[in-house]
């Protein structure tokens, strides 16, 4: 019988950090898929050449090379859970041994807050369904990943992840034997999502222009600093520490950590969280009581000389200046890994270890052209050639921002009886004064399993 794709169904499990070794316990459907091939492995053979042979007599074996091409639908929650793996996980409420369901309590809440240094990795399984047959790739991190737009064409919007894994093996019934001995023949192969993936239509792609410097003017204990997300901000003492001061409850989520999602933001907006943050710190004042708690740039704060200024997008919402009018839409995550090779279970692997690289993100834009405002900020005629905040808006399935974006490249081509388009590569590098706060250059509203 012949192999056919529409038998071929994909899995995952999260490794957290554990590289190599999933617990066995729970699979998650990774969505319709587009490209996926988990048998993507490069033997390494070298052929070596002898003098008095008339060929290459020996075949030295080097490390073997996994790579997993993966291309899904934004469908379910597969597709946040490789830009988790991209970007990386945070635990926000500083659980280190949280199992990541994203509900506050003992479980902890595992967020795609900011970049991370370490890695989160998860096994992929896939199972023909016609023959049973399955192949497991344990150690998948996502070295690339490019969520993509097609305004042009039908179709759904899809995240292509250029990842690398430890091993693939191959096994009837899904008792694996390498490395940690994975058994998945007795763990249920969960059903795909039933919710149509989602459509470049469900996306709102906006940008801010106008930021108000004293969004929040917190007064508070010299050194102590704040780190502020896409949803979630946290108060650090200058131990690291949580601050204690901030204690659980309403917005509050967990010790030093605040919702901004949360409800009571919804009608007073960055006054209602000025009051929140007052009845703790010294003092706080904001210059701007009516924006969205959410519209604060993301980055790391330090209360130099016991004062710190948060600036933000001046806007009521979270939909800033929309795009519209958008032809394509591509952001990318480049993470630049470097794979170390080395031992596992007696296999050399060339992926043995994988040291998280120096991230580059990039969001490029083709639209029609509507006004000078992103040619002016390209020319650095305005705003110091700075976009302070940007924000792909997936409405009920979270959002991603992007801090402090500089256009790197500009063109708007004219032709005899066509239409004006342009295309634009911007590049981002987040905001504050204080420690990475480069990570913050790309921090998200979804929660991870």
């Amino acid at each position: 019988m012949v192999k056919l794709t529409q038998d071929i169904q994909a899995a995952y499990e999260v490794e957290a950090s554990n590289y190599g070794n999933p617990p066995d316990s729970t699979l998650y459907h990774l969505g319709l898929l587009d490209t996926f091939d988990p048998r993507a492995v490069n033997m390494n053979t070298t052929p070596v050449p002898s003098i008095g042979q008339s060929t290459d007599s020996h075949h030295a074996q080097g490390p073997i090379d996994v790579t997993v091409p993966l291309k899904v639908a934004l469908q379910g929650d597969g597709w946040k859970e490789l830009l988790g793996n991209a970007i990386g996980r945070t635990h926000i409420d500083g659980d280190e041994t949280s199992t990541g369901s994203g509900a506050i309590g003992a479980d902890g809440i595992d967020a795609v807050h900011s970049l991370t240094t370490d890695v989160y990795s998860h096994a992929i399984l896939a199972k023909d369904l016609s023959t049973g047959q399955h192949t497991l790739c344990t150690g998948v991190v996502v070295n690339e990943a490019t969520l993509e737009a097609d305004y042009t064409a039908g179709g759904y919007m899809t995240l292509d992840c250029a990842c690398t894994a430890l091993y693939s093996e191959d096994d009837d019934d899904g008792d694996f034997t390498f490395n940690q001995n994975d058994a998945y023949n007795g763990v249920a192969f969960p059903s795909a999502p039933t919710a149509d993936p989602l459509l470049p239509t469900d996306m709102t792609l906006s940008y801010s222009v106008s930021t108000t410097a004293n969004a929040l003017a917190v007064t508070d204990t010299a050194g102590n600093y704040i780190e502020v997300g896409e949803r979630y901000m946290r108060f650090f003492d200058e131990t690291d520490a949580a601050d204690s001061g901030y204690s659980a409850g309403g917005p509050i989520v967990a010790t030093g950590v605040i919702d901004l999602d949360h409800s009571d933001y919804d009608s007073n907006g960055m006054d209602a969280l000025k009051t929140d943050i007052n009845a703790i710190a010294t003092s706080c004042t904001t210059g701007t009581a009516s924006t969205d708690p959410q519209n604060l740039l993301k980055g790391i704060y330090k209360m130099t000389a016991g004062a710190v200024n948060i600036p933000a997008a001046t806007d009521t919402d979270q939909t800033l200046t929309e795009i519209s009018n958008l032809k394509t839409v591509s952001l990318k995550i480049a993470n630049n890994n470097t794979p170390i090779p080395g031992k596992t279970d007696g296999i050399w692997c060339q992926n043995n270890t994988i040291g998280r690289g120096k991230a580059d993100i990039t969001l490029d834009i083709t639209a029609t052209a509507q006004d000078e405002t992103l040619y002016d900020i390209y020319r650095r005629t305005t705003n110091s050639g700075v976009i302070p905040l940007m924000r792909l808006d997936f409405g009920t399935n979270g959002s991603i921002a992007l801090t402090n974006g500089t256009i790197t490249s500009f063109s708007r081509p004219l032709s005899g009886g066509g239409e004006v388009v342009d295309t634009l590569s911007i590049k981002f590098r987040g905001n504050g004064d204080y420690r990475n706060y480069s990570a913050f250059a790309i921090s998200t509203d979804l929660t991870l399993q």
